[in-house]
């Protein structure tokens, strides 16, 4: 595969792809801010999402989905630039099943073992380009840190919703968009690169999210008691993601399959 400022490779690594990412989002700034905002761009996203009568499970979803599917214009269309286009999914369909279109399988039937559909509800399988986001256990703790985080954001007065508070809110939702991009990307050779870039942004999300909170630790809408469940449960994911990456990285660096 080889896309404009890079030599034909075997692999890219994460640097590389992260440098493309980096490159496809300032072109797309604009768009994302028409498609993400209020048309005045006085309204950060999520709450646009809130007032569309969706709680915040589902509020988080959307605001996942819309990420995706920003992240897919980064991307060039001419099928001649990816080795494998057969290999391409809905990410409606991959991501956002609900519980009564998942397929269920029984153990007694004689097809239960045919073909990898079976590996989609299987925790042994995440880690593959067989199993499911769903399964991905910091993907899991990351949307439901979003979704508290969400309610607790509706019980701040509007006075207090100032530019900080607004950051803080994004950044956590974001994280979760962020893992649910690289997992996206699989977990074979040639992609693997990928994934990691955008684990790395999830963790770059994660630490400016810690920092905006800080600056948050005194505010008058922040209790000493959820400042530090908030402060300790963004802490832990933020490390959980880091030995992912390095586990992502062991895998690109000496083939583990």
């Amino acid at each position: 595969m080889s896309f404009d400022g890079f030599d034909d490779e075997l692999y890219w690594d994460e640097h590389q792809w992260e440098a493309h990412l980096d490159e496809l989002e300032k072109r797309s700034e604009q768009l994302r801010k028409f498609i993400t905002t209020d048309p005045k761009g006085n309204l950060p996203r999520w709450i646009t999402l809130l007032r569309e009568n969706l709680d915040e499970n589902q509020a988080v979803d959307a605001f996942i989905e819309e990420e995706l599917l920003l992240d897919e214009a980064y991307f060039p269309e001419d099928e001649d630039d990816w080795e494998d286009e057969e290999d391409d999914f809905d990410d409606d369909d991959f991501f956002f099943l609900k519980d009564d279109e998942i397929p269920f399988f029984d153990e007694d039937d004689e097809d239960f073992d045919a073909g990898e559909d079976w590996k989609f509800l299987s925790d042994d399988f995440t880690d593959s380009d067989y199993g499911s986001l769903e399964n991905l256990h910091i993907y899991n703790t990351a949307k439901f840190l979003a979704v508290d985080v969400l309610k607790w954001a509706e019980s701040v007065h509007e006075q207090y919703h100032h530019k900080t508070y607004h950051d803080f809110v994004g950044e956590i939702l974001k994280i979760s968009a962020k893992l649910a991009g690289g997992y996206s990307f699989g977990f074979e050779q040639d992609y693997l690169g990928g994934n990691i870039a955008y684990n790395k942004k999830a963790i770059y999300c994660s630490n400016n999210a810690l920092q905006l909170l800080q600056k948050q630790r005194k505010a008058p809408y922040m209790t000493p008691p959820v400042y530090r469940k908030l402060h300790a449960r963004l802490f832990e994911l933020r490390n959980d993601i880091g030995v992912y990456i390095q586990e992502l990285r062991d895998r690109f660096n000496y083939g583990i399959d």
